[in-house]
C-alpha cells in the first residue's frame, strides 16, 4: 500500500509539472520515445553479413614506371658524359660533323670489361653444359656400373651373414673345448684350497695360513680373498656348465651368443680366482723363505699347479674372445653392407629415373643467373662506347686520345633540333633509370597531348637541396609538336620494366604476414556465382576464405605479378565488405602506364 502510495503521488507530480511547462515535457516525451525506440532497432536489427569481390588471376603485360615532373628545355644541346672511367682509346667524330643516333663519338679502354664478358660467356656455356649433362639418360657403363656396384654389396653381406654362421659354430666348438679342460681347472683349484694335504682335520687355505701368521698377519687378507673370488668362480662355472649342457649347435643364434658371453665372462671369474689363489700361495712361500723356514713341498707343487691353470684358463680366454669380436665384426658389417645396398638400389633407381626435377630447377636457375650476369656484363661494357643519343651535330669534342675520362665532366656536346624534356628524379628513383628507356610525356597546357620520347642522359653527380638530393634526366622527343615550346611543365613517366604473359591480381589481392606474401580465396565458388562476385557487391560467404600463399613479383600501382601459388583462372578475394566497412590491401607506389608497341596494364 505504501509503495502504490508514493507512485500516485510521484505520478500527481509529473501530472502537474506537464500542465505548468508543457514545452518541456513535450520534448522530454520525445527523447525518451526516441531513445527506447534506437534502443529497440539496435537490439533487434540483425547483424551485417560480410561480403567478398572477387578478381580473377589474369595473364597480361605488367608495366612499371617512374613518375617525374620537370620543363621543356630551352637548350636542345646534350653533354655526353661516361657512366664509367677509363682512358681514351678513340675519338669516332670531330667537331660539327653531323652525326646520326647511335654514331660513335668516344671509346674508352675496355680491355677489363671485355675479359668480364668473356668469362660471363664462359661461365654461361658452363652452366648450360652441366644442365645437358643432368638431363640426358644414363649410359650404358653408368648403368653397368651402378649394377656392379650393387651386386658387390649384396656379395659383401651374404660373406658376412657366412662368416658370422661360422663364427657361431667355432664359438661353440670354442666353449666345448674350454669345457674340456676347464672342469680338470676347477677341481684343482678346489683341492688346491680346500683339501687336507698338509693336514687331515685343515683345508689346506687355513693350513698355510697357519704357517705364517705370526709373522705375517695380513696373510689373513691374501686367504679370504682367494676363497671369496673361488667362491664366486664355482657358482658362475656351475652355471655356465647347466647352460652349455643345454644347449647344441643347432640352437638359435641368440643362445648361442648369450653362452658365448656367459662362457667368456665365467672363464675371466675363474681367472681371478686362480691368480688370487697363486698370490695368496706366493707369498706364504716367500714368507717361510723370508724366515728361513722348512717350505712343504706341496706348496710348491700347488703353486705349480696353478700356473698350468693359469695357461689353460688364459687360452680359453683368448679363444672366446676372438670369437666375441669376429661375431661382433660381422654383425656390424652386415648392418653397414645393408646400408650400403639401400644407397646403392636407391643410385641406381634414380640414374635409371634420370635427373631429378628439383636439382633441374637449380640448373635452371644457375643458367639464369649466369644469363643476368653477362647481360649486367655487357651493359657495363656498352657504357665504353659513347655513341650519340640521337640525330644532331657534334658542337664539341672535350677529351683527346689517352685522356682520362670519368662522368665528372663531359667528354663531348651534341646539338638537336629534337625537343628535349629535363625533369628532376630523388637518389632512390634515379638508380632504376638508364639511357634508352622508353618514356610516356604529358603537358599541363595540353590535357589531351600525350608523346614518346627516351632517356638520352642521367646525371652522375646529384644536387642536395635542403637534405634531399635529386637528380637530372634528360629526355627527348621521338616527336616534334610546334605546340610545346620550352619552359612549359611536363611529366614523364620512365617505364623501367615491361613483363609480357605474366600472372597478375589486382593489388588489393595480395596481403603480407611478416615475409610471406599470401591470397585469400573462397571455397565452392560457382560459375555463376563468380561472375556476380566479381562485380562491386560481392557475394556473401557462410565460411572464411582460407589463405593461399604465393610469391609475388614486381609490382605497379593496380596490378602485381604472381611468380607461383596461383594458376591462370583462380579467383582472388580482391575486397572484403563487411557493413558499411571496405577493406583492401595497401598498393605499392609505382605507376602504371601504356608502353608503345606493348598493350599497357593487363
Amino acid at each position: 500500500m505504501k509503495l502504490f502510495h508514493r507512485l500516485k503521488t510521484w505520478y500527481a507530480h509529473i501530472k502537474k509539472y506537464a500542465l505548468l511547462h508543457k514545452t518541456t515535457a513535450v520534448i522530454v516525451a520525445l527523447v525518451i520515445i526516441g531513445g527506447g525506440y534506437y534502443g529497440y532497432k539496435k537490439l533487434t536489427t540483425a547483424p551485417a553479413e560480410t561480403r567478398y569481390v572477387l578478381a580473377a588471376a589474369e595473364k597480361g603485360t605488367l608495366v612499371v614506371s617512374v613518375a617525374g615532373t620537370g620543363q621543356v628545355s630551352a637548350s636542345n644541346q646534350v653533354d655526353l658524359k661516361p657512366k664509367v672511367s677509363g682512358d681514351v682509346t678513340a675519338i669516332g667524330v670531330s667537331e660539327g660533323q653531323r652525326v646520326t643516333a647511335g654514331t660513335l663519338i668516344v671509346r674508352l679502354d675496355s680491355r677489363d670489361a671485355e675479359k668480364t664478358v668473356r668469362d660471363a660467356e664462359a661461365n654461361l656455356e658452363s652452366a648450360k653444359i652441366s644442365l645437358q649433362k643432368l638431363v640426358q639418360p644414363a649410359d650404358a657403363l653408368s648403368l653397368l656400373q651402378a649394377e656392379n656396384t650393387l651386386a658387390q654389396a649384396k656379395e659383401s653381406e651374404q660373406n658376412a651373414e657366412s662368416s658370422l654362421m661360422k663364427a657361431y659354430d667355432d664359438g661353440f666348438t670354442a666353449i666345448a673345448n674350454a669345457f674340456i679342460d676347464i672342469p680338470g681347472v676347477m677341481t684343482g683349484l678346489e683341492s688346491v684350497l680346500n683339501g687336507n694335504t698338509l693336514a687331515a682335520s685343515q683345508s689346506n687355505a687355513y693350513a698355510y695360513y697357519d704357517l705364517i701368521k705370526l709373522q705375517e698377519p695380513s696373510a689373513e687378507q691374501f686367504r679370504d680373498t682367494a676363497l671369496a673370488s673361488y667362491a664366486t668362480a664355482r657358482t658362475a662355472y656351475e652355471k655356465t656348465l647347466q647352460n652349455y649342457k643345454n644347449t647344441s649347435r643347432y640352437s638359435d643364434k641368440a643362445t648361442v651368443d648369450s653362452l658365448i658371453s656367459e662362457s667368456y665372462d665365467t672363464m675371466k671369474s675363474i681367472s681371478e680366482a686362480i691368480k688370487n689363489a697363486k698370490s695368496f700361495l706366493d707369498f706364504v712361500n716367500d714368507t717361510l723363505a723370508v724366515g728361513g723356514s722348512r717350505i712343504p713341498s706341496a706348496l710348491t707343487t700347488h703353486i705349480g699347479n696353478l700356473q698350468s691353470y693359469t695357461g689353460t684358463a688364459n687360452t680359453h680366454i683368448g679363444a672366446l674372445l676372438n670369437i666375441k669380436t669376429s661375431i661382433q665384426d660381422d654383425k656390424d658389417t652386415i648392418v653397414g653392407t645393408e646400408r650400403t645396398i639401400r644407397e646403392k638400389t636407391e643410385a641406381l633407381l634414380n640414374l635409371k629415373a634420370g635427373a631429378d626435377p628439383l636439382d633441374v630447377k637449380s640448373q635452371d636457375l644457375s643458367i639464369t643467373q649466369r644469363e643476368n650476369a653477362l647481360r649486367d656484363a655487357k651493359e657495363t661494357l656498352a657504357n665504353y662506347f659513347i655513341r650519340a643519343p640521337f640525330d644532331g651535330i657534334v658542337a664539341a669534342i672535350n677529351v683527346r686520345k689517352g685522356d682520362s675520362a670519368s662522368g665528372a665532366s663531359a667528354v663531348a656536346t651534341v646539338i638537336t633540333a629534337q625537343k628535349i624534356a629535363e625533369v628532376s628524379l630523388n637518389e632512390v628513383d634515379v638508380a632504376k633509370i638508364n639511357a634508352g628507356q622508353k618514356v610516356t610525356l604529358t603537358f599541363d597546357a595540353f590535357p589531351d597531348l600525350t608523346i614518346a620520347g627516351s632517356v638520352v642522359q642521367v646525371d652522375t653527380i646529384g644536387t642536395a637541396t635542403q637534405g634531399v638530393v635529386n637528380y637530372g634526366v634528360k629526355i627527348a622527343f621521338d616527336t616534334q609538336d610546334d605546340r610545346v615550346r620550352p619552359a612549359m611543365s611536363v611529366s614523364a613517366a620512365i617505364i623501367t620494366s615491361a613483363t609480357t604473359d605474366a600472372l597478375l591480381v589486382p593489388n588489393g589481392a595480395v596481403k603480407s604476414d611478416g615475409s610471406a606474401y599470401y591470397v585469400e580465396m573462397l571455397e565452392g565458388v560457382d560459375a555463376v556465382a563468380a561472375t556476380s562476385a566479381m562485380g562491386s557487391q560481392g557475394i556473401a560467404s557462410n565460411t572464411a576464405p582460407r589463405r593461399q600463399t604465393v610469391e609475388i613479383g614486381e609490382a605497379n600501382d593496380t596490378i602485381t605479378a604472381i611468380l607461383g601459388g596461383l594458376k591462370e583462372g583462380d579467383l582472388v578475394v580482391s575486397r572484403t565488405i563487411s557493413g558499411t566497412a571496405t577493406t583492401a590491401s595497401p598498393s605499392t607506389q609505382n605507376t602504371s602506364v601504356r608502353l608503345p608497341g606493348i598493350s599497357g596494364g593487363r
